[in-house]
């Protein structure tokens, strides 16, 4: 069941994707010193990590459902226990070119100490999944990730949920 609303989570997220992205390109710079940044394929959210690996700029944002949802016309389905979307692009550190393709996972250390794996599916520009964030703490965020050119990089930060 879980992986079938998934799969259906996915497809929607990917023929809704293009209408955000037609979104995305309206200037935003009138909207003040915000942090929210509508130029990331329709992704809103917080950077919540950004680091050069091996010549790859990585760039992590984590959102509510709510916001993600919302960045993507979308309400959020019946039975959702994800409160989050993480999401990460990668670069090429030299010339800024977007790294599309690849195998990325990212490993949740729970405030509990409990922890969860999932593999990010690839998604307009960006690799993308959902995590449950619900309680309030430090949250270890590990990911691994192997591009096109076949290297194996890796990245660490917390994420504090308030």
């Amino acid at each position: 069941m879980m992986k079938k609303m998934t799969v259906l989570i996915a497809a929607a997220l990917a023929l809704s994707a293009p209408v955000v992205l037609l979104a995305a390109e309206h200037d935003h710079s009138g909207h003040g010193g915000t942090t929210h940044d509508m130029g990331h394929g329709g992704h809103q959210g917080d950077v919540a990590h950004e680091e050069v690996v091996d010549g790859v700029k990585a760039t992590f944002r984590v959102m509510s459902m709510k916001e993600h949802m919302k960045a993507i016309k979308m309400e959020i389905p019946k039975g959702i226990k994800e409160t989050h979307h993480i999401a990460v692009e990668f670069k090429d550190a030299k010339s800024g070119k977007a790294l599309t393709e690849g195998d990325v996972k990212v490993k949740i250390q729970n405030p509990d100490k409990s922890d969860l794996t999932k593999d990010l599916e690839g998604m307009q520009g960006h690799f993308g999944a959902d995590f449950d964030l619900s309680k309030k703490g430090k949250y270890g965020v590990m990911s691994k990730f192997q591009l096109k050119d076949g290297k194996v990089r890796q990245s660490k930060f917390w994420y504090t949920v308030k």
